[in-house]
């Protein structure tokens, strides 16, 4: 019975996927995610142009959903559009875009090293291409093509890590089956892990966890030292209180020095004040001075002339 459930909800899924690789051809659809939430089911889908499967103030978007809800039964659908920010790295991408240039005419091994240089120069690890069909037109004799560069892994565990994809192309001479697989830059084989750079990664974290504990305990030693710390002001706070209260006539002496040099301060900065008003008005006498002198000395020479 649970298998069966599963079953069905593969089947449901491929039909979705089907139902969008024909919709949204143009807008370079590569593959379909389904994440189920209590609220609603979010559909991711993942394009290489993703202004095409939005459309017009997102018509598309709008006729998407709808039907997904009316004849895919999914419940509260949410389509989201997610671009392919580098399609070079895409299996799927890169089938699509050879069936295409096929379909048109463009000659197959052209198309198949374009696609291969331009997944290398983007930065991917390793990439092979496998045709299979008629690839020429001589008596319609089936042929397969294999071309590879860089590295690649076909079995065990790590064959997982590869993104591979197939497709059809059907130009005018008959089908060809198409066959990618492409190694991303930021894929990392454990046969190709250096033993030296894990052991240090690892001495790094002790490092820092060390550190880390370290930090925490001079932190608790910190919060722990305040109390003290206060505990020790107030005491000493009360002690001079209690001197205070034992002498007052030392307390009265204090506060008398204390209003003698506060006076003596005034005293000073009056007189500094007075100085500079005399050393201003001289420098203003002494201008004014000059500007008579000039003015008699304009007229003189106007008088001459």
């Amino acid at each position: 019975m649970i298998e069966r459930l599963f079953i069905q909800k593969g089947l449901k899924r491929i039909r979705l996927e089907e139902y969008f690789r024909s919709e949204l051809k143009r807008a370079g659809f590569v593959g379909v995610e389904v994440v189920k939430t209590p609220i609603a089911t979010r559909i991711i889908i993942k394009v290489t142009r993703p202004g095409l499967a939005i459309g017009k103030k997102g018509k598309t978007i709008r006729i998407l959903t709808k039907e997904v809800e009316d004849v895919y039964g999914f419940e509260n659908p949410q389509i989201e559009v997610q671009e392919v920010k580098q399609p070079e790295l895409d299996a799927k991408a890169c089938v699509d875009r050879i069936t295409a240039l096929m379909e048109r005419g463009y000659s197959w091994r052209s198309v198949v090293y374009r696609v291969m240089e331009d997944a290398i120069a983007s930065g991917a690890q390793g990439i092979e291409i496998l045709l299979k069909g008629v690839l020429t037109g001589k008596g319609n004799r089936k042929r397969k093509e294999r071309i590879a560069k860089g590295y690649m892994k076909k079995a065990g565990e790590q064959a997982y890590l590869v993104d591979y994809a197939k497709g059809v192309a059907v130009p005018k001479q008959g089908a060809i089956g198409v066959k990618v697989r492409i190694i991303k830059p930021e894929v990392i084989f454990p046969d190709k892990r250096d033993i030296k750079e894990l052991i240090k990664g690892k001495e790094e974290k002790k490092d820092e966890k060390i550190k880390q504990q370290e930090e925490q305990k001079k932190e608790t030693e910190e919060k722990e030292a305040q109390p003290e710390k206060a505990e020790k002001k107030e005491s000493s706070k009360e002690k001079g209180k209690e001197e205070s209260g034992k002498n007052p006539g030392k307390e009265k002496e204090k506060q008398n020095e204390e209003k003698e040099v506060k006076e003596v301060k005034k005293a000073k900065g009056k007189k500094e004040k007075k100085e500079k008003q005399k050393s201003a008005e001289e420098k203003g006498k002494k201008q004014k001075k000059k500007a008579k002198k000039e003015e008699d000395k304009e007229k003189g020479a106007a008088k001459s002339s």
